[in-house]
């Protein structure tokens, strides 16, 4: 996440007079004109156009002409800012990798172990209903179900968060709480995963799905075993 400032100049900067831009100014001739960008505007539009594209159609599907086309800009002005398509590729995903992670640790603000489990589930599913594009984007080409990969790795990133709950939760019931990174993974892969399908059928409301997973989590952890073991005759 350290090369993310390096992409680009500011996370989230993308609206209005906070990010500092200047209004747009019309060039001259007949009917007003076409709009003449500021650079960090024509950045902005970019990076929006090319999130709406690269969610519709994937990294592979998108190309620099259709980008500049739907920008109203030559291929060279995408070149100018972004290097080409796996520039600007690189720019979307480090910010909506940013805005999740957030979105999540900003909604841990305390409490019980399962009111910030919650909290965790809730700010998952309220990021994939807010910023669907982004989502899109994220497990399209990096599924969570796959080791490497930028989705995977902010999956990580989450699961460091769930860590230092789960592990106080582990001392507090006389559990190891060297298990914890393990559990965490479980935990948060599964809202993951469950985040993709109700990506695609929206029912039922996203407070709902919260609730039924921390359901299944939270009273999965209840019934604990300290040393679990298969039933069958299972050793490697």
């Amino acid at each position: 996440m350290s090369q993310r400032l390096q992409h680009d100049g500011g996370v989230n900067g993308t609206n209005g007079d906070s990010t500092g831009h200047q209004p747009a100014r019309r060039t001259g001739g007949k009917g007003g004109g076409r709009v003449r960008m500021t650079g960090k505007q024509r950045r902005e539009q970019l990076l929006e156009i090319g999130r709406s594209v690269f969610a519709e159609r994937g990294y592979d599907g998108t190309s620099v002409e259709e980008i500049a086309e739907r920008a109203g800009v030559s291929k060279p002005v995408v070149y100018e800012h972004f290097g080409g398509k796996e520039g600007l590729y690189a720019v979307v995903v480090d910010r909506e990798m940013q805005l999740l992670l957030d979105m999540v640790t900003g909604a841990l603000t305390g409490g019980h172990s399962r009111e910030l489990l919650e909290q965790a589930a809730f700010a998952l599913m309220d990021y994939i209903d807010t910023s669907t594009d982004g989502f899109k984007i994220l497990v399209r080409d990096s599924p969570v179900t796959q080791a490497t990969g930028s989705f995977a790795s902010l999956i990580g990133d989450i699961a460091t968060q769930v860590e230092d709950i789960l592990g106080l939760e582990f001392k507090s019931r006389g559990f190891d709480a060297r298990l914890a990174p393990m559990y965490s993974q479980m935990l948060v892969g599964m809202v993951a995963l469950t985040g993709q399908w109700w990506l695609e059928v929206r029912k039922p409301a996203k407070a709902e799905v919260a609730a039924h997973l921390v359901n299944l989590a939270w009273h999965g952890l209840e019934g604990l075993e300290r040393h679990p073991k298969l039933v069958g005759d299972r050793k490697n």
